[in-house]
């Protein structure tokens, strides 16, 4: 596993090296650059976790470096700044161009130390707030007391103390992503990035850009891989990748090294990749589909997610978790299942999983009223329901109405459960419907269907 890496940028060889000196006692990774120039090759070399960075340099000073550093896609990482002979005006500069602090020398020692630890810190909330706010994963680890889940939890423990990367196997909405972040959690690399990406998501002529990054006139891309160095790289739903993509990746993977777009230099990752799928890989591989180096690379651990109606005596815990977490989060209103409604969703199939089940709590608490949520709500809820139709396994329809109205409740129940299991992509509901996109949005919006909602 990486140390977090820091870069110092000095002109001054007494500071350079004393600096490196502290912080290598710390535990810290360090790399030395002596000027502007130096600093440059230094981040194509390789990204680092923070730079402490000189104001006056023979070539070029810090904040011009800082500005150069900030277009584009922003700071690579903290910019900590450090002067002899800084002013008030310097450190406004520094502060606008996206300095993190401004550490004026001689520096002490306890407070260099203080605010480097208080910068990486700041960073890895960012970004694992980012991750959040992109992708609804409060569970940080998964909630139920059915032996299928105690088991499951444990093993994940077990794996988590090994290096080893994961191939994370379920159905849509099962909370393959929820495992994948708990195992981070759990191993020596929870202090580090997890980097989440949808594979489905990737744009097939953006797939290098994306993952390997970019060089272009001086300015540096970082991409996915390089933003998990050290840490977890996680690729949801790796069987939506196409071939051409899945090849470039095997050989980053089978030689721990890639070129960024425009790059000459190979750049060196150290990552632990945890893949998840819905698709049995192996099939895929055997169909031609997936490629079989690759498959290889990524199972070295199979770890299977069952789908909530194996644990069904986990439903009424979940429902009591999204209800604190909407009621905490989201400010709505408290209300509690009733023993009858709990019961009623303990004997729903759950096709959309743990998802689903989320879904529902958010929708009852926003549209119901008083404290409890009765059985009728629930029904209510998933499109009047009825518990026969439950156990019958056709939820939401009922066979006490006219043929035509139940053809309509069963394409709105079959339309949602399609958009659930996509996560509200259109396009890849539409290639398992079977119907062109266009068709698809005008059915949707027929049957009260908005796909902003969703979304």
């Amino acid at each position: 596993m990486s140390l977090p890496f820091i870069l110092v940028v000095d002109d001054e060889p007494d500071i350079r090296d004393s600096v490196k000196d502290i912080l290598e006692d710390e535990g810290y990774g360090v790399s030395l650059a002596e000027n502007g120039e130096a600093a440059r090759v230094a981040l194509r070399e390789r990204r680092p976790d923070l730079i402490l960075l000189d104001i006056w340099m023979p070539d070029i000073d810090g904040i011009s470096l800082l500005k150069e550093w900030s277009e584009g896609d922003g700071l690579p990482c903290p910019v900590i700044i450090m002067s002899g002979h800084g002013t008030v005006e310097t450190a406004v500069e520094a502060t606008r161009l996206g300095a993190y602090d401004f550490l004026e020398k001689p520096l002490s020692l306890a407070k260099l130390l203080l605010t480097v630890e208080r910068a990486l810190e700041t960073e890895r909330l960012v970004m694992e707030n980012v991750g959040l706010r992109r992708h609804f994963r409060p569970i940080m680890e998964p909630v139920g007391h059915s032996q299928v889940m105690q088991r499951l939890r444990e093993q994940v423990k077990r794996i988590a103390q090994h290096d080893t990367w994961v191939l994370i196997s379920g159905e849509a909405g099962s909370g393959r992503e929820t495992f994948a972040r708990y195992l981070h959690a759990q191993s020596s690399r929870k202090e580090r990035p997890f980097i989440d990406v949808s594979v489905g998501a990737t744009a097939k002529g953006n797939f290098a850009l994306e993952f390997f990054g970019s060089e272009q006139n001086g300015k540096i891309h970082y991409g996915r891989l390089e933003q998990a160095n050290g840490g977890t790289l996680f690729l949801d739903e790796i069987a939506d990748m196409d071939l051409e993509s899945q090849a470039q990746l095997a050989g980053a993977f089978e030689t721990g090294e890639f070129l960024r777009v425009g790059g000459s230099e190979p750049v060196k990752v150290d990552i632990r990749v945890i893949a998840a799928t819905q698709k049995d890989l192996q099939v895929e591989v055997n169909a031609g589909n997936f490629r079989e180096d690759l498959f290889y690379h990524l199972n070295v651990v199979p770890l299977e997610v069952p789908p909530l109606r194996e644990h069904r005596e986990d439903v009424p815990e979940l429902l009591n978790y999204y209800v604190d977490y909407f009621v905490t989060h989201e400010k709505l209103p408290y209300r509690h299942f009733s023993v009858s409604a709990q019961n009623l969703l303990r004997n729903h199939d759950w096709h959309g999983n743990i998802l689903e089940l989320r879904n529902l709590v958010q929708r009852v608490l926003i549209l119901g009223a008083g404290d409890e949520i009765t059985q009728e709500d629930v029904e209510t809820a998933m499109g009047g329901m009825k518990s026969e139709s439950v156990q019958a396994g056709l939820p939401g329809i009922s066979f006490d109405q006219p043929l035509r109205k139940a053809r309509e409740d069963f394409e709105r129940v079959y339309l949602e459960y399609q958009l659930d299991k996509h996560d509200g992509n259109v396009s890849k509901m539409a290639q398992e419907v079977g119907m062109e996109r266009t068709h698809l949005y005008r059915k949707l919006r027929g049957v009260g269907i908005e796909i902003k909602d969703r979304r």
